[in-house]
């Protein structure tokens, strides 16, 4: 059997093989919830213990959502029939009827779920029975030296543009020319691009900490884009705000950004620094991403098949050939998976028929 999927389709809902932020920890709470990510129905939940664990948001039986039942603990119960599914697939009861063939089937998908930094991954594998990959993210949300907030957006645009937006330095000169932080700097810049151990960093030659003036895109399990932008005086103490992003596919239309904001400050500065911004940065931060939220959910039908990319546009078009070559890598997986599983089940009929 053939899986004849279109790379820019596959690509369009996000790539498999890492971690995804999917929701912000608040957001699950006693209750299920449902979300859909990459295009997949999911029900989250926490346990007695706090910890929270991802099923498809299908009920086994008639295919009710899970996220409409109850929350019992390690598993959910469907609020249709009752059916209750514990946190690793498996149909643990079906309370209407005395030994039901379906009690103990593990026929519904589990995902692999670590919550850090305010926010709940879920692992989004091409092979639902391989282990999951170790999750590491940039030292802005793990060093204890830094601080940061969690800000978050839902964008009625496909994620391919909003990473194309952070992967394009020379938009904050012009876009943010009226923000607090994206003001400075000269207009016009030649760009390049150098690789790190975990990616690249695509910058402005010759002027850096005065604006928007370089992005890194890294991948360490989950692909996320970091930058710095600098502060001015009346802001806080000085020095740099940091933003670790990620843009997470709801379907292939819509998209939820995800971003950290981040400073690396301690003792009073940082006590000074998180008062000014729940009560005065927020709000300026808010507008600059409302400007990038205008332009992308307003840019002309299927954009990307009528560009003309010049010399700025190096660097989303580097991980835009990046992000292409690992989607043929992972369609070509889910092919060799299909195939394997075709072969079981024909040797198993052969079997059967002997």
């Amino acid at each position: 059997m053939t899986i004849a999927i279109d790379i820019e389709k596959y690509l369009a809902l996000g790539l498999r093989d890492q971690w995804y932020p999917v929701l912000a920890s608040w957001e699950v709470g006693a209750n299920p919830v449902g979300i859909t990510r990459l295009g997949e129905n999911i029900v989250l939940w926490r346990d007695g213990d706090g910890v929270v664990h991802a099923l498809e948001d299908r009920c086994p039986h008639r295919g009710a959502r899970l996220s409409l039942g109850w929350n019992l603990g390690d598993r959910v119960a469907c609020w249709y029939h009752g059916v209750e599914v514990g946190h690793d697939g498996t149909v643990v009861d079906v309370p209407a009827v005395s030994d039901c063939p379906l009690k103990g089937s593990d026929c519904v998908k589990a995902y692999a779920v670590k919550e850090m930094h305010d926010a709940i991954f879920v692992w989004f594998g091409v092979d639902v029975q391989a282990p999951a990959a170790d999750l590491n993210l940039p030292d802005q949300l793990c060093d204890a030296e830094w601080s940061s907030f969690l800000c978050m957006a839902d964008w009625k645009v496909n994620h391919q543009y909003a990473i194309d937006n952070v992967m394009d330095p020379m938009h904050g000169t012009y876009l943010h020319c009226t923000s607090h932080s994206m003001a400075e700097g000269e207009r016009t810049a030649e760009m390049k691009h150098r690789a790190t151990p975990h990616g690249f960093v695509f910058e402005k030659e010759g002027q850096t900490g005065v604006n928007f003036d370089w992005v890194e895109y890294g991948q360490t399990g989950a692909a996320w884009l970091r930058l710095s932008i600098p502060y001015r005086k009346q802001f806080g103490p000085g020095g740099e705000f940091w933003i670790v992003g990620f843009a997470t596919p709801i379907d292939e239309h819509n998209t939820r950004v995800f971003f950290w904001r981040c400073r690396k400050v301690s003792g009073w500065q940082r006590n000074v620094w998180r008062f000014l911004y729940r009560n005065h940065l927020e709000k300026l931060h808010w507008d600059v991403l409302e400007q990038d939220r205008i332009i992308l959910e307003n840019l002309a039908p299927n954009a990307r098949q009528h560009e003309f990319l010049y010399q700025h546009d190096v660097g989303l078009a580097r991980l835009r050939r990046m992000m292409k070559k690992e989607a043929e890598k992972q369609l070509k997986k889910i092919q060799a998976l299909q195939d394997a599983q075709d072969s079981s089940r024909i040797r198993m009929q052969d079997i059967s028929h002997a």
